[in-house]
């Protein structure tokens, strides 16, 4: 099955900052170690590179509008995978835009389905609705509905 340079990438982005949240490596190591063990394409690396730092370096930005977006929902006990998938997709959405924001969103999604829990792509999706929908000025939408 081929998968896409930006999801190939997305995924190794994941893989590196759960297990920097999870376990404290060092990002940078944990991304090389990736790279070389999955043969990775030069586009994919560069993309991964860029969402990794980008993600560290606007962290604490990204996890306050995770946290205004899911009230409900400490960060610190928000599942990490959940955690990381928003993230992700916050940083594109925010301070990346190599992409479209709802197609952030739906590669988000698809993240959520194939990594987190039954309930996760739910999740993402209405908190990066909402997290959208503020960067837009835009009315938030409701509890429940779908971006």
């Amino acid at each position: 099955m081929h998968i896409g340079i930006r999801r190939q990438a997305r995924i190794v982005a994941l893989q590196t900052l759960y297990e920097f949240d999870t376990a404290h490596h060092d990002s940078a190591a944990v991304l090389q170690r990736h790279i070389q063990d999955q043969r990775l394409a030069p586009r994919v690396v560069e993309y991964a590179t860029e969402l990794v730092e980008g993600v560290l370096t606007h962290l604490v930005e990204i996890d306050e509008a995770i946290q205004r977006a899911a009230p409900e929902w400490p960060i610190a006990q928000m599942a990490r995978i959940d955690k990381n998938v928003l993230r992700l997709a916050i940083c594109e959405i925010l301070y990346n835009n190599a992409v479209p924001a709802k197609a952030a969103i739906n590669e988000a999604v698809e993240l959520a389905k194939r990594f987190g829990s039954d309930t996760s792509s739910r999740f993402v999706n209405g908190v990066l609705g909402t997290v959208y929908s503020r960067s837009q000025g835009l009315p938030t939408p409701s509890a429940g509905s779908e971006v």
